[in-house]
């Protein structure tokens, strides 16, 4: 079965639901099974002639349908399907598609490489995902994105949950992690191993948290220094998202 992801504006007619189930072989299927299950969706997808709305987007993983076969595009169990409505103006309107397995990949590697070199006492492999962090920074991509793309997601063993999302905090907190993993480096080269793993332990409860508890703090803070208008800065949180955190007027 595939799971199609509903966008925040049209969850009114799911019953709150952001992700529902439905069966079918392609994308034209799995769309009639969720209007079937709830019909007040379809007059905001379809035309009455039975076409989907052009302001309608649908996303398999993370490519267009219509750049594939459309209606007709082939799905599967390990698929998410993903629907955005083109909305003009707002915050909504500029976001973009996060492939959120992807991050979690991501930090499930940070906590395992990290408490690995902990407990082998190896600065050294500290030092390997501080790089790897540093570079997927610069890439503004997770760092350790090729072990899921190229490995767990073909296998079928991670599926895709792609997002309407902003990339930019995920890549500062990424790139915060990654400085406090130099720092923690130097500090074990320095002579200082408590100061070295306090700082590796920070990295890893902080990814831990992220991964188990669905928050990032480091996406918390560049929405703080995007609040107080920080240069640079210039995101605002998604809807319904970081409560509290709403752009000023």
């Amino acid at each position: 079965m595939t799971t199609i992801r509903i966008p925040t504006p049209l969850r009114q007619y799911t019953n709150g639901q952001a992700e529902i189930t439905v069966t079918g072989a392609d994308v034209g299927t799995a769309l009639n099974d969720l209007t079937g299950q709830h019909p007040g969706l379809r007059a905001h997808l379809y035309t009455d002639a039975g076409e989907l709305r052009a302001f309608v987007n649908v996303f398999l993983n993370d490519e267009d349908v219509r750049h594939l076969q459309g209606a007709a595009t082939p799905v599967s169990d390990v698929d998410r399907l993903m629907i955005v409505p083109s909305i003009a103006g707002g915050s909504d309107a500029e976001l973009v598609r996060v492939d959120h397995a992807a991050l979690r990949v991501n930090q499930a590697t940070i906590i395992v490489l990290a408490a690995v070199g902990f407990v082998l006492d190896t600065p050294g492999l500290i030092v390997f995902v501080a790089a790897v962090m540093t570079l997927g920074t610069l890439r503004r991509s997770p760092g350790f994105r090729l072990l899921y793309t190229a490995v767990l997601k073909p296998l079928g063993w991670v599926k895709p949950d792609v997002i309407a999302d902003n990339a930019e905090p995920h890549v500062f907190a990424q790139g915060l992690g990654a400085a406090f993993l130099w720092g923690a480096s130097l500090a074990l080269f320095a002579g200082a191993p408590v100061l070295g793993w306090a700082l590796s332990w920070l990295v890893i409860a902080l990814a831990a948290l992220n991964l188990f508890a669905g928050f990032c703090a480091g996406c918390f803070v560049y929405y703080w220094l995007a609040r107080f208008r920080a240069p640079g800065f210039l995101k605002t949180p998604p809807t319904g998202t970081f409560p509290g955190l709403r752009p000023r007027g």
